[in-house]
């Protein structure tokens, strides 16, 4: 499970490096937004359906159709001769991807029992080290060496190789009522993931717009997909009310403070400090082995409490916007961003792993899927939201020029961060008095 981990992670981080040839190549300049706001899209969906598979049939089938989905995107991308055939194996591998998760999820809470939780998702968080190392180095250079098609081609042949190890490890997972695997079909869940899948491609569309319409589009699109999200998560999650739906909110909020925020990060040393493309990157190490380490801490030692996780969680996050938000206004030396965004990687490492341990705690079998689906949506929607705002955020300031659009960036996910504090105690459920 965790080498199918890192080899998601890797083709994330990949894609990365390579889109700018791909694009040239394939004359698909006006898809490029679109090529990575497609796939976190649509893998709602197969979040929604991993979940549904999961709860009523076997996460076991749920994890070989969305690997068999996960292989079969990325054929389509290696081979495609077109951007349009690009973007339709990108968008078929968010499918899958999406599934993905979810279904390893469940595995792991019909599987190991609950002390082991806590370091199974510090592995799942331990196997993006790597890929974060390496895999945009390596994925260069197989890009100028046997071409960029060999990205993806060459994850289907690892990704192959993973599944020999998992399959006979699935043969003990049933379903909760192994008489009756046939896979449901709730067409009106269904129905709302495709629904918040279309409102937030187009609010990353809304980001290239101009004039009005790069105002009116978003809020359109943010009120639907809220409206559309709402059958999707735990009741009351977006009231944050104590438990499970402060959880789920609460990984919504962190993810897209730390994935908005890292996207300007090494932009904001090549573009105002002059620093080399390679070098920037020594801000997303810093920060992949720190979220490595602070998991594996929180992994050994249970008891650090849950909301003194989230306590330390949001304050990592904080010193790390904070330190960003200063050297854009202050104009302070660069290594305070490197340093201070590993205070971020360590913060999430810290944070991430005991939201999907209390996610599995305060779920039932027979809603292991929903609540596992509902955690990846929540992951997926909160930080596509906060990219887009973002993007709107940094074309608007952008005539102003100099450090302002990165000023504002940061300062939104400042604000991003202030809700994550304010959410962080709810987490646990009110104990009752005696």
């Amino acid at each position: 499970m965790c080498a199918l981990i890192m080899l998601s992670a890797f083709e994330a981080l990949a894609v990365t490096t390579i889109m700018p040839t791909v694009s040239h190549e394939l004359d698909g300049a006006g898809l490029y937004a679109f090529a990575f706001a497609g796939p976190l899209a649509v893998s709602v969906v197969g979040m929604v359906l991993a979940g549904a598979w999961s709860d009523r049939g076997s996460p076991r089938n749920a994890l070989f159709a969305s690997v068999g989905l996960f292989v079969i995107g990325l054929v389509l991308a290696g081979t495609a001769q077109s951007m349009g055939l690009f973007v339709a194996g990108r968008l078929v591998h968010g499918l899958g991807g999406g599934a993905l998760t979810v279904a390893l999820y469940v595995i792991v809470a019909r599987v190991y029992p609950p002390p082991l939780h806590p370091k199974i998702f510090a592995g799942f968080a331990a196997a993006w080290v790597i890929p974060s190392l390496i895999g945009p180095l390596i994925a260069g250079i197989v890009a100028e060496t046997v071409g960029w098609r060999w990205v993806f081609l060459g994850v289907v042949v690892l990704v192959a190789l993973a599944m020999l190890m998992v399959v006979p490890a699935m043969r003990g997972v049933r379903a909760p009522d192994a008489s009756d695997e046939r896979m449901p079909w709730d067409i009106r869940r269904i129905g709302w993931s495709v629904l918040v899948a279309v409102a937030v491609l187009a609010l990353n569309l809304a980001a290239e717009a101009r004039g009005p319409v790069q105002w009116i589009a978003p809020v359109v699109a943010v009120a639907v997909a809220l409206v559309a999200l709402r059958p999707l998560l735990p009741h009351r999650t977006l009231r944050a009310a104590r438990g499970l739906p402060s959880v789920i909110l609460l990984r919504s909020l962190v993810a897209g403070t730390f994935f908005a925020a890292e996207v300007y990060v090494p932009y904001l040393l090549v573009s105002q400090y002059g620093m080399s493309a390679s070098v920037a990157g020594l801000a997303l190490t810093a920060a992949g082995l720190s979220w490595a380490a602070a998991s594996w801490v929180q992994g050994r030692y249970p008891a650090i409490g849950h909301r003194l996780a989230a306590r330390l969680g949001a304050i990592g996050l904080a010193i790390a916007v904070a330190s960003l938000l200063a050297t854009a206004v202050f104009g302070l030396p660069p290594v305070v961003v490197i340093v201070g965004w590993a205070f971020a990687g360590a913060g999430m490492g810290i944070l991430y792993p005991r939201l999907g341990v209390l996610t599995l705690e305060y779920s039932t079998i027979d809603d292991q899927g929903f609540n596992s689906s509902a955690l990846s949506i929540a992951d997926a929607i909160g930080s596509a939201i906060a990219l887009a705002a973002t993007a709107i955020v940094f074309a608007a300031l952008a005539p102003l020029g100099g450090a302002w659009p990165f000023a504002g960036v940061f300062a939104l996910t400042a604000v991003l961060c202030l809700a994550a504090f304010a959410t962080g105690p709810r987490i646990t459920a009110r104990v009752p008095r005696p």
